[in-house]
């Protein structure tokens, strides 16, 4: 069984994806104790919540892969509105895990936005002892009805080819609603709906065959922003509710949530699409079949 740890897991939505391959998870650490709790409730008790830039490396257990998904926020393009887009430290800690502990391969997932910091794609790509690639973007719209594009770096200690995710059909977003939705309605849906903010909402019509845009993890604060049509509800729109949410990133319905709306939406929101954890961990399979065929 192919082992990885997990760092800057979240609420273990890549986790999944890489599960459903069939890869074991054999440490998880994350910060936030609210995802830690729901990660624990899922997929079981190896996550610790900690620390990770005051975690000792050579106080972890060995794996075959190291997978991190640290925080990009401060990568994002958007993080430009607020001037908050200045990259961070954390990356030399996904390196300092590496240096020491010389797993086999790993990944590293973010927003494409990290190509603006050429340090961190340096520290990240250029790994001597390993066969590095690169995608991006690589499309959940590939698998789901929502638009998300993520950078994705995998390094192997020998050279394969990483096949890139194949086109397929893509679940529509008419068959993730739910047919009585638990949602609450904000006043600044009727707001932002009249134009009383600067940006009208994104409305999504499944009858259209629309992409719902990127989930954010700060939905629960405005839930005005993006919409999905439905004329059961006053002006005909309505937020998303937290299954649906999850559903837009892949989440299987057996996936819980044992915080609240709140924190459930931002952990969706941080997380990485399901299904591009499964492509990863296929590809992982295939990696590993072949080196022992040869």
């Amino acid at each position: 069984m192919i082992t990885v740890n997990s760092y800057f897991c979240g609420a273990g939505l890549m986790d999944v994806g890489l599960k459903q391959a069939g890869i074991e998870i054999g440490q998880a650490f994350e910060l936030d104790a609210d995802a830690c709790k729901t990660y624990r409730h899922n997929l079981g008790a190896h996550v610790s919540q900690c620390d990770l830039t005051e975690k000792l490396v050579l106080e972890q257990d060995s794996c075959d892969f190291m997978v991190f998904t640290y925080p990009c926020t401060k990568y994002s393009t958007i993080a430009d509105i607020h001037g908050t887009r200045t990259g961070d430290e954390l990356f030399l800690h996904a390196l300092r895990h590496l240096a020491l502990a010389k797993p086999e391969g790993y990944v590293v997932e973010n927003v494409p936005g990290m190509r603006a910091f050429p340090i961190v794609m340096e520290a990240m790509s250029q790994l001597p002892d390993y066969y590095v690639q690169v995608f991006c973007p690589v499309q959940s719209e590939t698998w789901l009805p929502q638009r998300r594009n993520r950078l994705i770096i995998v390094g192997t200690r020998r050279p394969f080819a990483i096949r890139p995710p194949e086109s397929q059909k893509r679940v529509k977003l008419s068959q993730i609603l739910e047919s009585d939705p638990r949602i609450t309605i904000p006043k600044a849906v009727h707001t932002r709906m009249t134009g009383g903010y600067r940006d009208l909402p994104i409305i999504s019509d499944p009858a259209n065959d629309d992409i719902a845009p990127t989930c954010v993890a700060h939905y629960a604060k405005d839930k005005s922003t993006r919409l999905v049509v439905d004329k059961r509800f006053p002006l005909g729109v309505r937020p998303y509710s937290v299954r649906e949410y999850a559903r837009l990133q892949g989440l299987p319905d057996w996936f819980e949530f044992p915080v609240s709306d709140t924190a459930a939406y931002r952990q969706i929101g941080n997380g990485v699409s399901v299904p591009v954890g499964e492509w990863i961990g296929r590809e992982l399979n295939r990696y590993f079949s072949m080196s022992e065929a040869a």
